[in-house]
C-alpha cells in the first residue's frame, strides 16, 4: 500500500484517475470487477470434524486403541467398551476445548456499516457499502462509520474517533493538509481510516483502498497469519506423553516377548501387554488438567478476569512480561482536571473561590464556554476534555454565608447567564468562543490552544488587576506550560475580553489572559500496587500506548512502570531498529508510544526470542493480531471490541490491570495443582507397573484386569486428583519468581518423588497379591487391586503439598476428605455388591483379607507423611 498521506489531493487524484465529483456508474462497475468487493477475506479453518480426529494422533490414544483392539481378539468385551468410551470422551472434550469459534474477522467484518454516501454520476447517492471502489469520493457526516480508507479532500472541522486502530480515547481533528515525512497512523490527519468514527463535522475523502487494502485489511491478514502458541504446560504434557507412550510400548514388548519365551499362549501374554499398557497410561490425566483448570476460571471469574481458552490458567503462572495497554488498563480512562495555574500560582480544583472574581471568570469561562454535559449518573455527554472541566467545577466550594454555601450548578449557571453569541471550535485555529451578557457588560469568552491563544491576548490578569502582557508574562506562562507537557498533561488556556462587537473570528483578538487548565487520564490508584507486586513477583510490566511518548513516560513514572535508566521508544523509532538492535534493548524499554499493529507484534515476538512468556493486553481492533500472538492476549471486557476480544484468552470485566496479577497468582496456583494432580497419578500408575512388571518377571498370573485398571485411573483416582486441584494457593506465592517454561513439568525433584512413592505403593500391592496367591489366582487379583485402590485415596492426602498433613490440615480443603470416602464408597460396593464381581472381575473376600488390605494401604501414607513431618522438623 502507497503512503498516500505524503501525496498532496491532486497527486492521489490523478492516481486513482478520479474526479472530485466522483466515479460515473460505468467506472465504479469496472472497479469493482478489478479490485473487488469492499469486504475482508477470511482464513482457512479446520472443521470441527477435523478437529474431532486429530484428538486420535496422539500416541497414547493410539496404544489405548490397540489395547482395544487386543481385549476384543480376547473376548474381554468390558474392557474393549470402557476403553474405546474413555476414548471417545476423552476426543470430544478435547474438540470442545480446542474448537474455539474464530469471529475474530466475523467481528472486523461486523464494524463495516451496511451503507456509504458517495458522489456517482455527480450525485450523492447512498450505496452497499461493499460496492465502495478505490477513486470513489466517500461523503462524511457526523455520526458515520467510516467504511474504507481515504484521503481527505475537502475538511469542515471533521473530527473521528480512530481509538478501534490506535489505542487513543480522545477525538482527532482532521485536516486537508499535505506532508512532506512518515508519520505514525493516529498522526496522519489527511487520512481516514475504515472502522473509525465521525463524531463531528464532514469531509470529502477520496477512497484509496478497501477490503484487505485498508489498515484493517492488514490487521485482518495479520490474525490471518498468526498461529496461537501452545502453553507451557501443554508443551511440557506433550513431551511428558511422548516420552511415556515411547516407553510404554518398549516395556510392553518386553513382556510380551517375555511372557511368550515363557511359553505363555499368545492370548494370555496379550493380555499381560494390555494390562500393562492400561496400568501405565493416566487416561484421566487430560481430564483431571481441564477440570482443574476449568475450576480454577471459575474462581477468576469471580475476581473479574474471564478466561476463554481453559489452557490459559496455568499459562498465567509462568508470566513473566506484561504488555499492557496504557488507556482504561493502568488509567482510569476519563480525563481529568489535574492543576490550574491562575495569577501566577498553581492551584488545585478545590482551592478555586466563587468569591474571588479571577477564579470566578475563569469558571464562567470552563462552564459557559462549553458544549458538553454532564448527566445525573455523573456521566459525560459530549467531549471528554470538556466535560472534565465540568467536573471540575463541581468540586469548587460555593460561596460561604455564615451557615450556608450558595452554589450554583453548572445548568443554572447556563440559565442565568446563557449564551447570545457564539464561534464554535474549529480544528484550523483551535479556538472556541461564546458572548454572556456579566453584570449587563457584553463579555466573550474564549478558550483553546496555549500557543494559539496566547498571541491573540494582549494583556493578563492578576487580582483585581489587568497588566499589559509582555514578553516576560508570556515567557512565564509559556515556561508553566512547558512544565505541564512535560507530565504528560494536557494543556488549555482561557481568556475573556469585554465587549460588545459582534462575535466572530476577529473579535477573538485583544484577550486578557485569565488562566491554564491541565487535564489527563490518571493512573488507577491500584495500578501502582499491582506494579509493584507484578515486579516482585519477577514480571515486568511495559506500557504500550497509541498515546504520545511525553505523556506515556509521565503516566508510566507515576506507576512505576518507568524508572531512571529505562528507554522510551515511539513506533517509528521502533521501525529503523534492526531484530539484533531490538533485543540488546528490550529489557530496558518500559514504554512504547505511538505503535502500530505490526510493532505490537515485533514487541511480542522479541520478548519471545528471549525465552519469557508475554501477557499482552488490548482493547482496539489494531491490538486483535498481538492478543493472539501473545502467550496470554487480555481484552478489556469494558471499552474492548469483539475483535480484541475474539483474539485474546482473557477478558478483563473490569478492565483493571490489578485483576491481571489476581490472575497470575491464581495462574501459579493452577499449575502448582495440576503438578501435584499429575505427581500424584504419575505414582499411583508407577505401583501399578512396578506390580505387573513384577507379576511378568516371576511368572505369576496377571495381577490386575484391564477394567479394574481402569476403574482406578477413571473413578478412583479422579476424586483424589480433583481434590487437590481445589486446594487453595501458598500465601507467598506471588513472592516467587516466574516459573521456567523450558522446565518440563517431570523435573528432577518430582521424578523422585514419583519413583519413590510409586515403589512404597508398589511394595504393598505386592505383598497383598503374594499373600492372595497363597488362597488363589482370583483373589491375588482382587487383593491386588484393592489394596492399590485403597492406598492412591490415601496417597491423595500426600499430594496436596510438599508439606506433611498435620501442618496443612483439612479446613482448607473438605474435598480431600470428600473424594477419600467416596473413592472408598465405591470400592465398597465392587467388593460387597454380588451383581458387580463379574463387571470387575473379582471375587468375595475374607474379614482377615480386608482387614489386611486396609493396612498395607495404609502403610505407604505412613511413611511419606513421615519423612515430610522430620523434614519440617530439621
Amino acid at each position: 500500500m502507497k503512503d498516500f498521506y505524503l501525496q498532496s489531493k491532486d497527486e492521489v487524484l490523478k492516481e486513482f484517475k478520479a474526479s472530485p465529483n466522483g466515479l460515473s456508474s460505468g467506472e465504479a462497475k469496472e472497479r469493482l470487477a478489478k479490485y473487488g468487493e469492499n469486504a475482508l477475506v477470511e482464513g482457512k479453518k479446520k472443521t470441527v470434524f477435523q478437529v474431532f480426529l486429530d484428538q486420535f494422533k496422539d500416541l497414547m490414544v493410539i496404544i489405548l486403541i490397540i489395547a482395544a483392539l487386543i481385549s476384543a481378539f480376547t473376548g474381554d468385551a468390558e474392557s474393549t467398551i470402557v476403553i474405546i468410551a474413555v476414548l471417545i470422551l476423552n476426543a470430544v472434550l478435547g474438540t470442545v476445548q480446542h474448537v474455539k469459534a474464530e469471529k475474530s474477522l466475523e467481528s472486523l467484518k461486523s464494524l463495516s456499516s451496511p451503507s456509504a454516501k458517495v458522489l456517482r454520476d455527480g450525485q450523492k447517492v447512498e450505496i452497499d457499502s461493499k460496492k465502495l471502489v478505490p477513486g470513489d469520493i466517500l461523503v462524511l457526516e457526523a455520526g458515520d462509520l467510516v467504511t474504507a480508507d481515504g484521503r481527505i479532500l475537502d475538511n469542515f472541522s471533521l473530527q473521528v474517533n480512530e481509538s478501534s486502530l490506535t489505542g487513543e480515547s480522545t477525538n482527532i481533528d482532521k485536516a486537508d493538509m499535505d506532508f512532506d515525512q512518515e508519520r505514525p497512523l493516529g498522526d496522519r490527519l489527511n487520512m481516514v481510516y475504515s472502522s473509525s468514527l465521525v463524531t463531528y463535522g464532514r469531509a470529502n475523502v477520496l477512497v484509496t483502498g478497501t477490503g484487505m487494502s485498508t489498515e484493517i485489511g492488514k490487521i485482518a491478514k495479520l490474525m490471518n497469519d498468526t498461529k496461537e502458541k501452545k502453553t507451557p504446560l501443554q508443551q511440557s504434557l506433550d513431551k511428558f506423553s511422548s516420552k511415556l507412550a515411547t516407553a510404554i510400548l518398549l516395556i510392553c514388548l518386553v513382556v510380551f516377548g517375555l511372557q511368550i519365551w515363557r511359553g505363555q499362549p499368545l492370548m494370555d501374554a496379550l493380555l499381560f501387554a494390555v494390562a500393562l499398557a492400561v496400568a501405565a497410561i493416566p487416561e484421566a490425566l487430560s481430564s483431571i488438567v481441564t477440570i482443574v483448570q476449568a475450576m480454577g476460571t471459575q474462581k477468576m471469574a469471580k475476581q473479574h478476569a474471564i478466561i476463554k481458552n481453559l489452557a490459559a490458567v496455568e499459562s498465567l503462572g509462568s508470566v513473566s512480561v506484561i504488555a499492557s495497554d496504557k488507556t482504561g488498563t493502568l488509567t482510569q480512562n476519563k480525563m481529568t482536571v489535574q492543576d490550574i495555574y491562575i495569577g501566577g500560582e498553581v492551584l488545585q480544583p478545590n482551592e478555586l473561590r466563587l468569591d474571588n472574581q479571577l477564579h470566578r471568570y475563569l469558571l464562567y469561562d470552563v462552564v459557559l464556554n462549553n458544549d458538553s454535559r454532564l448527566q445525573a449518573d455523573g456521566k459525560g455527554i459530549g467531549d471528554p476534555t470538556e466535560y472534565a472541566l465540568l467536573e471540575m467545577y463541581r468540586q469548587v466550594p460555593g460561596i460561604d454565608m455564615g451557615d450556608d454555601q450558595i452554589a450554583l450548578s453548572e445548568d443554572d449557571l447556563r440559565d442565568f447567564l446563557d449564551r447570545q453569541e457564539e464561534v464554535p471550535f474549529d480544528s484550523d485555529r483551535k479556538l472556541m468562543s461564546t458572548k454572556h451578557l456579566i453584570h449587563t457588560v457584553p463579555t466573550i469568552f474564549t478558550k483553546g490552544a496555549v500557543d494559539v491563544l496566547l498571541d491573540r491576548c494582549v494583556s493578563y490578569r492578576i487580582g483585581d488587576e489587568i497588566k499589559p502582557m509582555t514578553a516576560e508574562a508570556k515567557q512565564q506562562i509559556l515556561d508553566q506550560n512547558q512544565a505541564f507537557s512535560e507530565s504528560g498533561l494536557r494543556v488549555l488556556a482561557f481568556a475573556y475580553k469585554e465587549s460588545d462587537e459582534e462575535l466572530n473570528l476577529d473579535a477573538e483578538n485583544g484577550l486578557i489572559f485569565i488562566g491554564l487548565i491541565s487535564e489527563m487520564d490518571p493512573p488507577r490508584p491500584e495500578s501502582v500496587a499491582a506494579v509493584a507486586q507484578a515486579k516482585k513477583a519477577g514480571i515486568k510490566t511495559v506500557m504500550i500506548t497509541g498515546d504520545h511518548k511525553v505523556t506515556a513516560v509521565a503516566i508510566a513514572k507515576k506507576i512505576g512502570i518507568f524508572a531512571e535508566g529505562d528507554l522510551a521508544v515511539t513506533g517509528l523509532e521502533l521501525d529503523a531498529m534492526s531484530d539484533k538492535e531490538l533485543d540488546d534493548k528490550i529489557e530496558k524499554i518500559s514504554v512504547y508510544a505511538r505503535v502500530s499493529p505490526e510493532n505490537k507484534i515485533r514487541i511480542v515476538d522479541a520478548w519471545q526470542r528471549k525465552g519469557k512468556i508475554v501477557s499482552m493486553t488490548g482493547d482496539g481492533v489494531n491490538d486483535a493480531p498481538a492478543l493472539k500472538k501473545a502467550d496470554i492476549g487480555v481484552a478489556m471486557g469494558i471499552t474492548g471490541t469483539e475483535v480484541s476480544k475474539d483474539a485474546s484468552s482473557m477478558i478483563l470485566a473490569d478492565d483493571n490491570f490489578a485483576t491481571i496479577i489476581k490472575a497470575v497468582a491464581n495462574g501459579r496456583t493452577v499449575y502448582e495443582n495440576i503438578k501435584n494432580a499429575v505427581m500424584y497419578l504419575l505414582s499411583g500408575n508407577l505401583s501399578a507397573i512396578i506390580t505387573v512388571l513384577f507379576a511378568s518377571i516371576a511368572g505369576l498370573p496377571v495381577p490386575f484386569m484391564a477394567v479394574q485398571l481402569l476403574f482406578i485411573n477413571l473413578v478412583t483416582d479422579s476424586l483424589p486428583a480433583l481434590a487437590i486441584g481445589m486446594e487453595p494457593g501458598a500465601n507467598d506465592i506471588l513472592n516467587r519468581p516466574p516459573r521456567d517454561p523450558k522446565e518440563g513439568i517431570l523435573n528432577k525433584q518430582m521424578v523422585t518423588r514419583v519413583t519413590v512413592q510409586g515403589a512404597l505403593i508398589a511394595v504393598s500391592v505386592i505383598a497383598a497379591f503374594l499373600i492372595g496367591l497363597k488362597t488363589s489366582s482370583a483373589v491375588a487379583c482382587t487383593m491386588a487391586f484393592s489394596t492399590l485402590t485403597f492406598a492412591r485415596l490415601f496417597h491423595g492426602f500426600n499430594c496436596r503439598s510438599e508439606h506433611s498433613i498435620f501442618k496443612i490440615g483439612f479446613k482448607n480443603n473438605w474435598y480431600s476428605l470428600a473424594a477419600f470416602v467416596a473413592g472408598g464408597l465405591l470400592l465398597g460396593l465392587i467388593l460387597f455388591v454380588p451383581s458387580l464381581h463379574s463387571l470387575f472381575t473379582v471375587t468375595p473376600l475374607a474379614g482377615g483379607q480386608v482387614g489386611m488390605i486396609a493396612l498395607l494401604a495404609f502403610l505407604p501414607t505412613v511413611v511419606i507423611q513421615a519423612v515430610k513431618v522430620i523434614r519440617e522438623k530439621s
